[in-house]
């Protein structure tokens, strides 16, 4: 029997790396989260074929802007063992990893994004992580069954 697909939403601040990028690059690696709670998300329940809803962060407005899918499971974040990357983690070596990432792949851009207030005012989605106040996480579970409404929103 096949694992049950699991969705999710990932941040990115559109000018460090958008929905187009994604779209240009085909696949890229989702590294530099450095919160326990999305890495323990990247690290134990991400799998290849889970559905991703790319989120523009920090926009204005910020909003989901199309789909991607994660395409490699995780595996140790190189930029926390890079001391040239912002990212780095002293802490994090080769052989213990803190940090984690994944590899994402383009599916699709929405012709326009869906902006956080559309999102807060659609009738399901009231418990929707990205909808509540303070959620600042920036990778985020979400269910089946807000993946719907959400993916059903833009063509």
């Amino acid at each position: 029997m096949p694992a049950k697909k699991n969705y999710w939403l990932l941040k990115s601040e559109p000018d460090c790396y958008s929905i187009d990028d994604l779209q240009r690059d085909g696949t890229t690696f989702w590294s530099g989260v450095r919160n326990y709670q999305a890495r323990n998300y990247m690290r134990d329940e991400m799998k290849p074929g889970d559905g991703v809803l790319f989120y523009h962060s920090s926009a204005e407005p910020p909003g989901v802007a199309g789909i991607a899918e994660i395409a490699r499971e995780g595996y140790a974040d190189a930029t926390a063992l890079d001391p040239k990357d912002d990212h780095y983690d002293p802490k994090s070596t080769q052989e213990n990893p803190i940090w984690m990432m994944v590899d994402v792949k383009f599916v699709k851009k929405f012709k326009e994004l869906i902006p956080l207030n559309e999102l807060k005012e659609t009738p399901g989605l009231e418990k929707m992580m990205v909808t509540q106040r303070g959620s600042r996480l920036s990778v985020q579970p979400v269910t089946e069954e807000e993946w719907k409404i959400v993916t059903k929103m833009r063509k």
